[in-house]
């Protein structure tokens, strides 16, 4: 039985914000035959993948599928964010992308940078040990990090540095010394027949399965095997060691932590100033340190806690997060229902996901994007009103044309401004708005006097909104 009471419908809304990439009010519906717990349970653990499938973009847009550059890797998951019926198992891989930023201009295959988002879905919900391990192995970050280029005897201290100041600990919580010795610990670590397999990748000669991937090799003979001491312990440690011992510090759990409410909760300061600004909600952050000690660094047992816990449910931090421009055009889409199976009309929506501020695979800097208000300006707000004008305001976007057919069905020329308002926002997924956009809106819809004119100009006004570029 569907629960009907407003304040479900809020706050089922708000978990698919943050865990999804929004909802329409039928599937909230959907969501609400179960308890709060229970949709927790089933975002966490999926029972099955459903999304559009490989073999779909394969046949409609060929170079989404070869990955021949990072574009078509970058359409390729866009599609999966705009169709999966699990979005968190898209969502968990954008938190790590921004986080273990690796970009094209030194990676350059766009099918090494997508196998990197396919390790980031399949291992990103479960420990926080393996979830690095495999990162130190992974092609992608190798060539970003340059660990092809570590050696015993001259220790390139890139993946070093960055794996314990960006994705584990944070600045103040080692030493120089620690970054060398933490090196030493992945020489070897590199790609297998490098040169080769870089030229070989260039001629794109599985066409239509695109370029051939690269992979991780241990060149046991380029390895430092000597004793070394790492954050107070001396031992024989190889990279396995090294991230275990990562993963044991109390600073690497509330880093971690600190992400994951960054992420699913509402906007931190940057990263680079945690070390001298407190955390939002220093309690919230406890709670999810002693989870990850609890369950032993599982990512999955501390998103449990978070999304179950008061402070996420707490009005308070609703809308409390500007959608980053891959979150907010993969919402828009899946609203519109414009791209139910693929075609290249994907080609320029991506490029104005780019114009937005976020190209996907391409990251600012190593540190990733510059998050929350940063992500809007004059310029890539104009962008974001353009491109979701476009796609909710048209009649003849299949998601769209759901929404009118519903209003009709419920007689909405008899309706008032009020109460069409109303609905239009309940469509949308429940959507929250000020008072002063509600006026707007309401005085609007008393001035147009065709009814398919007048739902679809609301619905296009919402997302001019400002409320609707935050989750």
């Amino acid at each position: 039985m569907v629960i009907a009471d407003k304040k479900e419908y809020e706050l089922r809304a708000h978990l698919l914000r943050r865990a999804g990439f929004g909802s329409t009010k039928k599937e909230l519906e959907q969501y609400l035959r179960n308890s709060y717990e229970d949709t927790v349970e089933y975002l966490l653990n999926p029972n099955f993948d459903d999304w559009m499938g490989d073999h779909l973009v394969r046949r409609f847009d060929g170079e989404a599928s070869g990955m021949i550059n990072a574009p078509g890797a970058s359409r390729n998951w866009l599609y999966r964010m705009i169709s999966t019926t699990n979005p968190l198992t898209e969502k968990i891989p954008l938190l790590w992308h921004s986080i273990f930023a690796t970009g094209v201009p030194k990676v350059i295959n766009g099918r090494v940078l997508f196998d990197q988002i396919n390790m980031l879905r399949k291992y990103g919900t479960g420990r926080l040990d393996n979830l690095l391990l495999q990162l130190s192995r992974d092609p992608a970050m190798i060539v970003w990090l340059d660990n092809q280029e570590n050696h015993k005897d001259a220790i390139n201290e890139n993946w070093g540095r960055e794996l314990l100041e960006l994705f584990s600990m944070g600045v103040g919580n080692y030493t120089e010394e620690d970054v060398k010795e933490c090196a030493r610990a992945f020489t070897g670590w590199s790609i297998g027949n490098t040169e080769y397999m870089m030229v070989r990748a260039k001629r794109d000669s599985d066409w239509p399965y695109g370029r051939i991937a690269y992979h991780f090799e241990y060149l046991e003979d380029d390895h430092d095997s000597e004793q070394r001491t790492f954050l107070g312990q001396t031992g024989n440690f190889n990279g396995e060691d090294i991230i275990r011992i990562i993963c044991e510090q109390e600073s690497t759990a509330r880093f971690i932590s600190r992400h994951l409410y960054h992420f699913f909760v509402a906007d931190e300061a940057p990263v680079p100033s945690w070390g001298t600004i407190a955390p939002r909600d220093p309690e919230a952050i406890d709670q999810l340190v002693a989870s990850y000690f609890d369950s032993n660094h599982n990512i999955t047992e501390m998103l449990r806690v978070l999304f179950n816990s008061d402070f996420f449910k707490s009005k308070d931090v609703r809308y409390q997060k500007v959608k980053g421009p891959a979150e907010f055009a993969a919402s828009v889409l899946r609203l519109s229902g414009q791209f139910e199976i693929p075609h290249r009309e994907m080609i320029p929506k991506y490029r104005q996901i780019v114009w937005m501020g976020q190209e996907l695979s391409n990251p600012s800097s190593v540190e990733g994007w510059h998050e929350g208000k940063e992500w809007v300006d004059t310029g890539t707000l104009i962008e974001r009103i353009n491109f979701a004008s476009e796609q909710l305001g048209n009649y003849e976007n299949p998601g769209i044309k759901a929404i009118v057919n519903t209003f009709m069905a419920e007689n909405a020329k008899f309706l008032s401004g009020e109460e069409l308002v109303e609905k239009s926002l309940e469509q949308l997924g429940y959507q929250e708005v000020s008072d002063k956009t509600r006026a707007i809106l309401v005085e609007y819809s008393e001035e147009i006097d065709d009814i398919v004119s007048k739902i679809t100009g609301i619905i296009r006004l919402i997302t001019t909104s400002k409320e609707f570029q935050l989750a």
